[in-house]
């Protein structure tokens, strides 16, 4: 918290924001589906590519403050496997703004002790794209901090076929496998990270988009109708307050005072039928 802190304005909006923040009680992982750049862009009268510009200033408040946070992994939903449907100009677009982050951020990531990594289909981008994600993921690899995913040419439900095709293949080549959520969990791109905690989707929509579907099984969800160009670090402290404000059950009972109500209704059915 000090480290965020120190960028922070004194009695600005995301200062405040940071002080109803419990240090002890942060999201490990974050995951954002990051949406809205299009419609921020219709809004003002200017081509969609003037949102993907917009929207790369966000990226670089979100790795910046989830890093000084303290926050263990970042992982942002960048380019879908259906986002190759759009025109060929706006993807062509993406790829080059892709390139000036990689390229003119790799200084800061570093300054702030945070590995990249890309997920996703990755071998079937163009190949200097994934010569640009590979030296990126090469020069942090070092670093101990915030791990930064950022999901390319990615789907959630192709991430779990390709888990299982490793199974199968290892399975051909006569070594025992065992089908189990261990061993599809140890396949998938994010087999290096814990689970999100917190999924944030801008823009307003209610879905998750086929992103992480396998990782999210028991994420808090969160969604806002501030578009990507917009969600600024207060935003998303704020994310992270709301996300602190919920009882999570895993499937389970919530407090020990539900749990002992609950106790004591059983008790009482028992004493009844008696």
């Amino acid at each position: 918290m000090k480290a965020l802190y120190e960028i922070l304005e004194p009695g600005a909006p995301e200062w405040l924001a940071a002080e109803a923040l419990d240090p002890n009680r942060l999201p490990v992982h974050v995951a954002i589906i990051m949406d809205g750049n299009g419609r921020w862009a219709k809004k003002r009268g200017l081509p969609r590519v003037a949102g993907h510009r917009a929207g790369v200033e966000p990226v670089r408040g979100a790795v910046e403050t989830c890093a000084r946070l303290g926050v263990q992994a970042l992982t942002l939903y960048a380019f879908s496997m259906e986002n190759w449907k759009r025109p060929r100009a706006e993807v062509e677009t993406l790829w080059r703004l892709l390139r000036f982050y990689l390229k003119h951020e790799l200084a800061e990531l570093n300054r702030n002790n945070v590995r990249f990594q890309a997920i996703g289909r990755i071998d079937e981008l163009p190949a200097i794209i994934q010569r640009d994600l590979q030296e990126t993921t090469v020069a942090t690899a070092a670093n101990t901090g915030l791990r930064l995913s950022l999901a390319i040419n990615y789907g959630g439900r192709s991430e779990i076929v390709d888990a299982v095709r490793v199974l199968v293949e290892k399975a051909h080549r006569g070594e025992a496998v065992e089908v189990t959520e261990e061993s599809i969990g140890a396949n998938l791109y994010t087999s290096n990270l814990p689970d999100p905690d917190l999924l944030i989707r801008t823009s307003g929509e209610m879905r998750v988009s086929n992103f992480l579907l396998w990782q999210i099984a028991y994420a808090e969800l969160y969604v806002t109708d501030t578009l990507w160009p917009d969600f600024n670090r207060t935003e998303l402290l704020r994310a992270i307050v709301e996300f602190q404000r919920r009882e999570r059950r895993f499937g389970g009972l919530g407090s020990n005072a539900d749990a002992s109500q609950d106790e004591a209704h059983s008790t009482e059915a028992v004493a009844v039928t008696r």
